[in-house]
């Protein structure tokens, strides 16, 4: 099992970052927050170290990488909550922190869950009994980077709309989110797609 990777970030449309690994190209996907964690860059001198999970199937070898231990803690928790997969559970990281999770599941604010694509009644209220016992100890911040600098240049309107697409929004929805952004031609990708999820999770 793969548990940590460091390269260098050559390709990096959200949710998903191309890492090369000693000349292995490495497809992993990611939350948002690690995105944001990672301030990305294409620049080929950038070494970036992320933490991975590893998901074997009969018929994919599917990896997830996350800027800090804390996130991928509590991704991995998340996968033990029935009807949660990996696509939900991205979700839910890249719609909240990893401390606004907790604080959702401790105030058992259930309306704060059903915001984020994928999550029914069901399943939020499934996530607040099953995760009360589950929320890791979280040594730091889950966004803090593990090894990364900024510099890339800004994702167009349609690719931050795609993003959230490949997040479980619908099309309309993620379409209006990221037009209705101030200014949005010219914020930076993270910022773009940032404020497009907290409109959609408002």
């Amino acid at each position: 099992m793969i548990g940590y990777l460091r390269g260098i970030i050559i390709e990096k449309e959200p949710p998903v970052l191309l890492l090369d690994v000693g000349g292995v190209g490495y497809r992993l996907e990611a939350s948002m927050n690690t995105f944001y964690a990672l301030s990305a860059t294409a620049e080929p001198d950038v070494t970036v170290a992320l933490h991975v999970h590893t998901v074997v199937r009969e018929d994919a070898f599917l990896l997830y990488g996350f800027a800090s231990k804390d996130e991928r803690a509590l991704f991995q928790a998340l996968l033990k909550v029935n009807g949660v997969g990996p696509r939900v559970a991205l979700a839910i990281l890249s719609t909240l922190s990893a401390h606004e999770f907790a604080l959702c599941i401790h105030h058992e604010d259930s309306a704060a869950l059903v915001r984020v694509p994928g999550i029914g009644k069901k399943t939020a209220d499934r996530l607040l009994v099953e995760m009360r016992d589950r929320i890791p100890v979280l040594e730091g911040d889950a966004t803090q980077s593990a090894g990364a600098t900024s510099g890339a240049p800004g994702l167009t309107i349609n690719d931050a709309t795609s993003a959230l697409i490949a997040l479980g929004f619908r099309s309309a929805d993620a379409s209006r989110a990221v037009r209705a952004v101030p200014d949005a031609q010219s914020q930076s990708s993270e910022d773009l797609i940032r404020l497009a999820l907290k409109a959609l999770s408002s």
